[in-house]
């Protein structure tokens, strides 16, 4: 048994030994075929794994994007051609923003007419007036954000303050009041106007962010300094032209004491 075996095992050696030629042969000739015919080749393959192809049919967006992922252009987003859903998109916008936004900017991402948005978010601004809201829609430092309306401010300053006081000095918001006024305008210049030394003063602004420097004067070359974006948004202005006239609040002779002082 054991000799038969032996032999039995050898046969099938030395067929092995005899059909390896032929299988090399074959493969000559395959590879010869997939230079001729480089499609043809890839169809064998997908004929010959339907499986890996399946496979990668059915994962080919995980194996990009993640598994269980959604690009954003991939979301369904509704479509905005009615007022009512453009108006609600630029309401969840509004909420969400923590600085006036442009209207070209909204519009970019709404993907609509910045004319279109432009006169919704006046129409929207008009709606909340109207409906008596507690809180407006204005148009702040080039862009739109919502405000508390200014009858409830000491309830919204008592809800957020809770007994703290956060506020300029006075020599600060004289400080301001003459930056905003006079601008551009050098230190100098708001010493001479206060008639006390402002740089302390200055330098606490342009840490809140409430002035700037905006060049150098060309006769002396000291820096000029501007209210910011910032100071219109705190103040919910859209621009310096919109400051009240000082006027009424100025003796008569002030411009006489301003010339002399400077």
């Amino acid at each position: 048994m054991l000799a038969d075996d032996g032999r039995a095992a050898d046969e099938e050696l030395d067929e092995d030994r005899g059909d390896q030629p032929a299988e090399d042969a074959a493969e000559r000739e395959e590879a010869k075929r997939e230079e001729a015919d480089p499609g043809a080749a890839a169809g064998g393959a997908a004929v010959a794994v339907p499986e890996q192809a399946a496979r990668r049919g059915r994962g080919g967006e995980s194996a990009v994007g993640g598994a269980g992922t959604r690009t954003a252009e991939e979301v369904e987003l509704p479509g905005l051609t009615e007022d009512s859903e453009l108006a609600a998109a630029l309401e969840a916008i509004m909420l969400v923003v923590d600085e006036p936004v442009a209207e070209m900017q909204l519009a970019q991402i709404l993907e609509q007419p910045t004319e279109r948005v432009g006169v919704m978010l006046e129409d929207l601004s008009a709606r909340y007036t109207a409906a008596g809201h507690g809180f407006d829609l204005r148009r702040v430092a080039g862009g739109w954000r919502l405000y508390t309306r200014p009858e409830y401010a000491p309830y919204v300053e008592r809800f957020v303050l809770d007994g703290q006081s956060v506020r300029l000095t006075q020599a600060a918001l004289e400080t301001l009041a003459v930056v905003a006024y006079k601008q551009p305008v050098t230190r100098s210049r708001i010493s001479a106007i206060r008639g006390v030394n402002c740089d302390g003063v200055m330098r606490t602004l342009v840490t809140r962010g409430l002035i700037e420097e905006c060049g150098t004067e060309s006769e002396t070359g000291a820096h000029l300094y501007r209210t910011t974006a910032l100071f219109l948004e705190k103040l919910g202005l859209n621009s310096v032209d919109q400051l009240p006239p000082l006027a009424p609040f100025l003796p008569d002779d002030v411009e006489e004491v301003l010339d002399a002082s400077g």
